[in-house]
């Protein structure tokens, strides 16, 4: 029997990241009529939105995490138990690793979004990578991806893309198409008969994460 093929987004903020004011109920509405049958809440540092989305659908939502590291940013899915930020790049690989969690890497050469990776410790996390992200739709520089890419093809990693959204509007910028999925050993078997359909949301979506920062700082002085 033919494998079912599904569209998937892995990188995705709601309001229980800093810089996004977007609810779990929107988030799921926006990728049903989007035609997104799968969705990764990756909110920084947290599972707590991950958590309440899966109950709300389970069949459609990753757990996962964008996890600050003391370089660059990790991207986790099929999460049970959050990582705290700040923890040393391979201390947070060991934690992952014991959940059987899916590793990759968010936008690891992009240098105005956290990620300040030393050129050895990310060749030498590569041999545990299960993915990297090759394309994200908020990189303002095409030439921050198109390195990630050429990472990714050197050390023979599987590549992942990512619209980054942290609005409804940048859900589905960057999918892939690729068999049904349900677990984290079955995400990397999928990964060979993936099929990329990304674009970039431009310079100026970063707009709605500094708004989104203002809006909470506002709210929490009140």
């Amino acid at each position: 029997m033919n494998p079912r093929f599904i569209n998937a987004e892995f990188h995705c903020h709601t309001r229980y990241s800093p810089d996004s004011l977007m609810s779990i109920e929107a988030l799921l509405l926006a990728c049903r009529k989007k035609g997104i049958d799968k969705v990764a809440v990756t909110d920084h540092n947290r599972l707590e939105g991950a958590l309440k989305a899966h109950e709300m659908a389970p069949g459609q939502v990753i757990v996962g995490e964008e996890i600050q590291t003391s370089q660059g940013e990790i991207l986790a899915y099929f999460l049970s138990e959050e990582i705290p930020a700040g923890l040393e790049p391979e201390e947070v690989m060991r934690r992952l690793r014991a959940q059987n969690a899916f590793i990759s890497v968010a936008h690891p050469f992009d240098p105005y979004r956290g990620s300040h990776w030393q050129k050895g410790t990310l060749e030498s996390l590569a041999p545990q990578l299960d993915g990297i992200e090759v394309f994200n739709a908020r990189c303002v520089n095409g030439a921050f991806n198109h390195q990630a890419r050429a990472f990714a093809r050197d050390f023979g990693i599987p590549e992942m893309v990512g619209s980054d959204a942290h609005s409804t509007f940048e859900l589905g910028r960057a999918v892939l198409r690729l068999p049904e999925f349900n677990s984290a050993d079955e995400l990397r078997a999928a990964l060979g008969s993936s099929q990329q359909k990304t674009r970039l949301s431009g310079s100026y979506v970063h707009l709605i994460s500094t708004w989104a920062k203002l809006v909470k700082s506002v709210i929490k002085d009140e």
